[in-house]
């Protein structure tokens, strides 16, 4: 199915030429100074032609609004009159056929009038959102000098259907759906760095096994089923080596694996239960939560299993660490009372802080660009995903199916 919706999408992604283009250092000196928010007017998308119900036109308005919306560099005005006020506008045509559908976006400079951003696709109907998401990227990295990730896929766990199967969906909650449908208990839903495979935890043949799956065939192989868990489990930055938790030997240990499930080595080994697994950005080491003073604490060592050292030195229990991709920070949940607060810490040990306080929140997951966390939470009854930025402004629920949504995880951008 995905296969087919990359088929279908072509996204030409013809630029059409502005004309003196800003750079970046200009376009801030002149449009932005004191770092304030860029006043940002996204105008209605226009049909070439007759648009009767308008739906294509508010739903790529509405996508490019949330996208920019919650990376806190824009401040989007409302209303007519606004463009003499704002520093930018965006402005999109779209011509509809019977099949696909051709767009145009383009990114204003109001002070100058020059076309900073151009960009034409060509879509299938069921990718317009898609086509947003790609063109709000370009418009964050052409003001920040970095692309987002909002072409990124979101993959969770859900009970909508009864049972805890995986779903996938698009990081603003759009587009959910089922990958798995074996009526069992799945968890722990990984990717892989490329975005093309996804690794989870599933109780299908009666023990928690691991399987990995290629997401644009649907194929998939059990890669690690020793007796007893096979759990969370994370690849390695290069994406040739998987870190496991697995108690085959009596008590949970972290394993090294290959992608074909060939063990390589034994990590730990200690009486304790070891558990979570997360990679630096460059490979060399590996927290993971670990029992063996008590009560569970983060710890790191080096991705050989060498020199462990405590990491989380307040709180009485820590887990679910994850290294953000610039390596500067790693987030993790604290208990609080009878529920969790999701914490940041340096890899050093220092400034430790709490981001969340709003209800229980577990299993934070940075964006491939790390300007943003999922997490799921309590907050609203059942559990729920959300997402936030990496300073832990701006939560805000995006999963809209019933049932309990948790272990969310994001893919890569697959531009």
């Amino acid at each position: 199915m995905i296969k087919k919706r990359c088929t279908a999408l072509l996204l030409l992604l013809i630029s059409l030429a502005p004309s003196q283009l800003l750079s970046k250092e200009d376009f801030l000196r002149v449009s932005a100074p004191g770092n304030r928010q860029l006043r940002l007017v996204i105008a209605q998308p226009l049909p070439s032609s007759a648009d009767e119900d308008g739906k294509i036109s508010e739903e790529i308005r509405s996508t490019l609004s949330f996208d920019l919306d919650m990376t806190g560099i824009f401040q989007q005005l409302e209303g007519i009159g606004t463009g003499a006020d704002a520093d930018l506008t965006l402005k999109t045509v779209y011509t509809p056929t019977q099949d696909s559908i051709s767009l145009e976006y383009r990114l204003v400079d109001n002070q100058s009038g020059r076309e900073l951003i151009a960009k034409r696709y060509r879509a299938a109907r069921q990718d317009i959102r898609r086509t947003a998401h790609t063109f709000a990227d370009e418009v964050v990295g052409n003001i920040s000098g970095e692309r987002s990730a909002f072409t990124a896929k979101v993959a969770f766990v859900s009970t909508a259907s009864g049972n805890k199967e995986i779903h996938i969906m698009d990081w603003d909650g759009q587009g959910a759906r089922k990958l798995t449908s074996n009526g069992s208990i799945n968890l722990n839903p990984e990717f892989s760095p490329s975005g093309r495979e996804l690794l989870y935890t599933s109780y299908k043949k009666g023990n928690p096994d691991l399987y990995r799956r290629e997401l644009f065939t649907g194929s998939e192989a059990r890669i690690s089923s020793s007796g007893g868990i096979n759990i969370t489990a994370a690849y390695s930055p290069d994406g040739n080596r998987i870190a496991l938790a697995k108690s085959k030997d009596g008590n949970s240990e972290i394993y090294l694996i290959s992608t074909a499930g060939k063990q390589l080595a034994r990590l730990t080994n200690n009486p304790a239960i070891d558990l979570s697994p997360t990679w630096s950005p460059d490979g060399s080491k590996i927290a993971f939560v670990s029992d063996r003073l008590g009560k569970p604490q983060i710890f790191i060592m080096q991705a050989d299993g060498s020199n462990v050292k405590r990491l989380t030195k307040s709180g009485a229990y820590n887990v679910a660490p994850r290294w953000s991709p610039k390596g500067d920070r790693i987030a993790y949940c604290r208990q609080h009372g009878s529920g969790f607060q999701i914490h940041l810490i340096n890899p050093d040990g220092s400034d430790d802080r709490q981001i969340t306080f709003d209800g229980s929140n577990e299993h934070p997951r940075w964006s491939p660009d790390g300007r943003f966390i999922l997490f799921s939470s309590k907050r609203s009854g059942s559990d729920a995903i959300y997402v936030m930025r990496a300073d832990g402004s701006a939560q805000t629920r995006v999963s809209r199916l019933p049932g309990a949504q948790t272990h969310p995880t994001w893919g890569a951008s697959l531009n």
